[in-house]
This record gives structure tokens, C-alpha cells and sequence, in this order.
């Protein structure tokens, strides 16, 4: 007998939904406000740009000056601020290229504007080797030491007769040149320097080595650990900030006409960088640009005062180390989130 067991149609698959599908993380890296700046920030530059067409000869002058501060403070704080190398002698870089765009002007018969790229190579070259005496040095023996290296070139200038030893001499490579057309094309030139020296330290810092520049300053044996070339990376930075301070040495004498150690090798210089850097707000690209703004100010209304006007300085630096600690931009940041330069990245989902 055979047994018959009844048959049930099989149940049928559920239907599967299909997986949600996944979506990446979106990463900004900039925002409305920078945006914003961007624009604004080309419309100034195309509008200065034809300052030499109406405005005054005093105008360019002054552009000129606040142009080298600029300069100057933003590699300090790129060296500083960033890189965490407090220097007090970046001024040896400074006067070292206002005398090689002289050297290059007077006895090598190259044209003094076209010498201003040349002597921030220069300097940049000469930073390699003055390296290697720097970097054995650490925090504040760092700093002394590269005072002293400050002091050297001085003396060793002083003592160079071709370039007028220690009362100097003039850039007499732009007499055929008139005024009017030297003044013109020292101001496109600042102009054009100004920008490019944003432009690059924005664009390094919101790269990958940017990032490793911020490890090594926080931490120096973490990030050496995670596999940060930190030496590398530290003399990239210091042979950089010292192409910078050369391009602002030589666009200043250019403007300047004349050169002398105790000008160029002055330490006022790095004391001035520092106080436009801490005034403005260390570690950030506005800081330099706000402190430099300030100081030319002080500058220009009140240093007939003399000795009152330094010590007006250094009240002012102290009131803002003690209520505003990150700077005058630096604390606008925090209060009201303004930020024309972003460098990190912000997650959304």
C-alpha cells in the first residue's frame, strides 16, 4: 500500500528590500563666509592693482611698507605660530636679501626688480646650511641661537667694504629709472608678492603637509611616531619662512634706496614680527595681516613720540596677551565665528 502525503505549495520568498544605500561623509572646507571673502578679496586686489593709476605717490609708499611687514610677520607666524620654531633672528634673512638684490643690481648689472625673486632664493639657499647650526638648538636655546646667527651676518656685512661696511650704501642701480615708474612698479611687485605669499600658505597648510607641520608643533614625538619626516618637514618650513623674510628684505630696500647692517639685521624686526603676530592672533593666516594693518598705524600716527611710543607698544601687546589671549582676530573668531581663511575640515553626514 502505498501512502500519499499531501502536497502545500511552498511558501513563497520573502521579498528582500534592497540595502539603503551608503553615504559618504561630506567634508567641508570652506565656508559661506570664506566664500564671500574670496570674492571681496579679488575685487580689493583688482581695485588696488590700479592704484598707481589715481592715487598719490605717498599711497604707494606706505602700501609698499605695510607690504613687507605683512610679509615678514605672516612667515614668522608660518615659522612660529605653525611650525612651533620660535625664531628672534629672522631678520638674518630679511637683510640678507636686501643685499644680495643690491649686490645683484649694483656690480652684477641685473635689474633690481627682477633681483627681488633672486635674493629670496638666495636666502632660502642659505637658510639650508644655517640649518644645521639652528636645529641643534631647542625652545628658547633655539630662539638665542638664532640671534646670534642674526648678530654674524651682521658683523660680517659691517665688514664688507663693496657694500659700504657699517654706514652702508644706496641702490644706485635705479638711477635711470624715473620716479614715478620706480614707484609703480615697486608697488605691483608688493602687490603681487602680497598676494602670492597668502595664496601659498594658505595652500600648504590645507594640504597634508599642513597637517603634519600642526602634529609636529603639538607634539613632536606623536607625530614622529605616526611617521612624520618631522626633521624634513621642519627645514622645509624654516627654508620657506626664510625665502619669504628675504622677498620682504629686498622688496623694502628696493623701495628703501639704501641699505645699512643696523637696518637690515636690526632686531627689531623679529620683535616687530612678533608683536603684529601676537596683536593679530598667532596661528592664524589673518593675524598677521590684522597685526600688520595695526602696527603700521602706531607707526605712522605715533612714532615721533619716541621712547613713549615703545612703551605704548609694549602696554598694547601686554593688554592683549592678558584679555584677549588668542589675538584681537583670534578672539573676533571665537566670539562670532569669523573665519576668511579655513584650514580644518568639518565632518557632515
Amino acid at each position: 500500500m502505498s501512502i500519499v502525503l499531501p502536497t502545500h505549495p511552498l511558501p513563497a520568498e520573502l521579498p528582500v528590500e534592497p540595502p539603503m544605500p551608503t553615504v559618504p561623509p561630506l567634508v567641508v572646507r570652506s565656508t559661506a563666509m570664506s566664500r564671500a571673502a574670496l570674492w571681496v578679496g579679488l575685487g580689493v586686489v583688482g581695485i588696488a592693482a590700479t592704484l598707481p593709476m589715481w592715487g598719490e605717490s605717498s599711497w604707494l609708499r606706505e602700501f609698499v611698507e605695510i607690504a613687507c611687514y605683512f610679509i615678514f610677520a605672516m612667515m614668522w607666524n608660518l615659522l612660529a605660530g605653525y611650525g612651533g620654531m620660535v625664531s628672534i633672528g629672522q631678520q638674518a634673512f630679511f637683510g640678507f636679501g636686501g643685499y644680495v638684490m643690491l649686490a645683484c643690481g649694483n656690480f652684477a648689472g641685473v635689474n633690481p626688480f627682477v633681483a627681488v625673486p633672486i635674493a629670496a632664493l638666495a636666502a632660502a639657499a642659505i637658510a639650508v646650511p644655517v640649518s644645521w647650526v639652528a636645529f641643534r638648538l631647542q625652545g628658547g636655546y633655539f630662539a638665542i641661537g638664532t640671534w646670534v646667527i642674526a648678530e654674524v651676518f651682521r658683523l660680517s656685512f659691517a665688514n664688507i667694504s663693496a657694500v659700504g661696511g657699517g654706514s652702508g650704501t644706496s641702490l644706485t642701480a635705479l638711477r635711470g629709472i624715473e620716479r614715478a615708474t620706480r614707484e609703480r612698479t615697486t608697488f605691483w611687485i608688493a602687490l603681487a608678492c602680497v598676494v602670492a605669499s597668502i595664496a601659498l600658505v594658505y595652500l600648504f597648510l590645507r594640504s597634508k603637509h599642513g597637517l603634519a607641520l600642526l602634529a609636529i608643533r603639538d607634539n613632536q614625538t606623536a607625530a614622529e611616531s605616526q611617521g612624520v619626516a618631522v626633521r624634513r618637514m621642519k627645514l622645509a618650513v624654516y627654508v620657506v619662512a626664510a625665502f619669504g623674510a628675504g622677498l620682504a628684505g629686498a622688496l623694502y630696500f628696493v623701495g628703501n634706496l639704501r641699505i645699512s647692517p643696523d637696518a637690515a639685521f636690526n632686531v627689531n624686526w623679529s620683535a616687530f614680527a612678533i608683536f603684529m603676530v601676537v596683536i593679530g592672533g598667532i596661528g592664524r593666516i589673518e593675524g598677521p595681516l590684522v597685526g600688520a594693518l595695526i602696527f603700521w598705524a602706531l607707526n605712522k600716527f605715533f612714532s615721533d613720540y619716541g621712547s613713549w611710543y615703545l612703551m605704548g607698544l609694549g602696554l598694547l601687546a601686554i593688554v592683549v596677551t592678558i584679555f584677549f589671549k588668542q589675538g584681537l582676530w583670534g578672539w573676533a573668531q571665537q566670539r562670532y565665528g569669523w573665519v576668511l581663511f579655513p584650514t580644518q575640515r568639518t565632518l557632515h553626514r
